[in-house]
């Protein structure tokens, strides 16, 4: 365990990057009716601008935890932070709805060079009794990003123009490179192989399983080309992602998923947990947005503003939760955070109507960042606070890829409840062309539109029921003086908990 003398200013360096990589997880949703208007697309095509974006960035991440540990987490920190300011430069100068998807690809892959390490870096400076304030900066981080991106997203189509919630990125990513360069210290490196086999049925599979969950809408469910169809593509996307974890079981090597780390408890249910909070967190955003944009009639900044109670919240009380979490079982705050979470979307459904006043949507937001604040910092304490040194980096990449793959399922899932709501709730040959429309829609489709997109909110409510359930199994956290008696190398045992014996 390489505790340094002063870990904070490490920490600060490295969440400002974490931070800008998460807010482009959800800046996108607000800006999607400009792009579609500004690149003359779709709703289906502007949604892959954010899929595509969280499937580069959820495949790679099992591996670059395993490169952080092998080169050194700082390095690829800082590498990936490069990828993804270039790549943004680059999502501003698209001209064309396929460039900027090409170059959100780019953008989701320096994400994941980044993500793994912050939390790997936290594990490895941060004695097990002082990560709860440090994993509640971390998990607050989170959950203000994923929140603040659609309001920054606002502010920045309105004023500017939907390039710069792209351009914004560029000096944002070069200050966060010199404070990381400087702050972020050099820690011990672990030599790993790698995988090969396992990235490929990850890969693949995850791939097919998106794109025919996503797609499936446009196609019919029937058939794509030839002999290929929807149904087949979700089909072998999911025999190669069991294909993927059997070669996990038998590999003798070093597999990319340690499955012995899900032996432990807490591990497994904070990964089904946070698997449900990215889907949910991702597929709330874009009926939500398209509802106030589209039958409301409202700019970008001003939809924005809608969710300013949520991120205030969430911001105001996650430091209090991230000390709260070191002295009372998470498995209590996590599981009411859930719970008011779904309370709060159902609510946002039950008001999304053509002549609802618009302030009482205030009320579920402030719910809503009430409900983030009690669910980030406690899953991530608890996923990793009983890892060895030598695992940070493989429970790390294992606890982001599995939010991220929530992320990316969410927005294939929302994608295509969206396009089924709207084809059985406005009249015959509407719900095709209303994905031309960029500003607001006529009269008389509004109803029918509003209750498409409250139909498709109840989709991540339900889901983070799920969360709610995986959150109060939770086992009671051990003593900080018991943490590595599961693990055999002492060597790695930090001084503090040999001394806590």
């Amino acid at each position: 365990m390489e505790t340094v003398a002063k870990p904070w200013p490490a920490l600060w360096a490295l969440v400002l990057g974490f931070f800008m990589i998460l807010v482009d997880s959800t800046i996108v949703s607000v800006a999607n009716p400009a792009i579609m208007e500004g690149l003359n697309t779709n709703i289906n095509s502007v949604i892959w601008v954010t899929s595509a974006y969280l499937l580069a960035y959820a495949v790679p991440l099992l591996v670059t935890g395993r490169l952080g540990d092998k080169y050194g987490p700082k390095n690829l920190y800082l590498v990936g932070l490069s990828v993804f300011t270039a790549a943004s430069l680059w999502c501003g100068l698209a001209n064309d709805i396929n460039m900027l998807i090409l170059a959100r690809v780019a953008q989701g892959l320096g994400a994941a060079m980044m993500t793994p390490q912050t939390m790997a870096v936290i594990t490895r400076i941060f004695a097990p009794d002082k990560r709860g304030p440090a994993m509640g900066l971390w998990g607050a981080t989170a959950g203000v990003a994923m929140l603040v991106g659609p309001i920054a997203g606002g502010v920045l189509v309105d004023g500017l123009g939907w390039e710069w919630i792209f351009f914004v990125n560029v000096p944002v990513g070069v200050v966060a490179f010199i404070l990381a360069w400087k702050l972020v210290p050099k820690l011990q490196t672990h030599e790993h192989k790698f995988d090969v086999l396992g990235v490929v049925l990850s890969s693949v599979g995850l791939f097919l399983l998106v794109f025919g969950i996503q797609e499936g809408e446009s196609y019919d469910w029937g058939t794509i080309a030839g002999p290929l169809s929807v149904g087949s593509m979700i089909i072998a996307g999911i025999v190669l992602l069991l294909a993927f974890i059997w070669w996990q079981a038998v590999n003798k090597g070093e597999p990319l998923v340690p499955l012995r780390l899900f032996k432990v408890r807490n591990f497994s249910l904070a990964n089904l947990a946070i698997t449900t909070m990215g889907f949910s967190v991702t597929a709330m955003s874009l009926p939500l947005f398209f509802y106030y944009q589209l039958v409301r009639g409202m700019t970008p900044t001003q939809s924005a503003l809608m969710m300013i109670p949520m991120a205030l919240f969430s911001g105001a009380l996650a430091p209090f939760v991230g000390k709260l979490v070191d002295r009372v079982n998470p498995r209590y705050v996590a599981c009411t955070g859930f719970i008011l979470m779904s309370a709060a979307l159902g609510w946002t459904a039950l008001l999304m109507r053509p002549d609802t006043p618009i302030w009482l949507f205030l009320l579920p937001s402030g719910l809503l960042g009430i409900a983030s604040s009690g669910i980030w910092a406690p899953l991530s304490t608890t996923a990793t606070r009983n890892l060895a040194p030598r695992e940070a980096g493989a429970g790390a990449g294992i606890y982001n890829t599995t939010r991220q793959i929530g992320s990316v399922l969410g927005s294939a899932a929302i994608a295509a409840l969206i396009a089924a709501r709207l084809t059985a709730e406005l009249p015959a040959g509407a719900g095709g062309g209303v994905q031309g429309y960029s500003g607001p829609l006529p009269e008389a489709l509004h109803a029918g539109f509003s209750l498409a997109m409250a139909q498709s909110t109840l989709l991540p409510a339900a889901a983070v029921l799920l969360g709610a359930a995986a959150a109060i199994l939770f086992a009671k956290p051990k003593p900080v003086s018991a943490i590595y008696a599961d693990f055999d190398d002492s060597a790695e045992k930090p001084e503090s908990a040999i001394q806590q014996r």
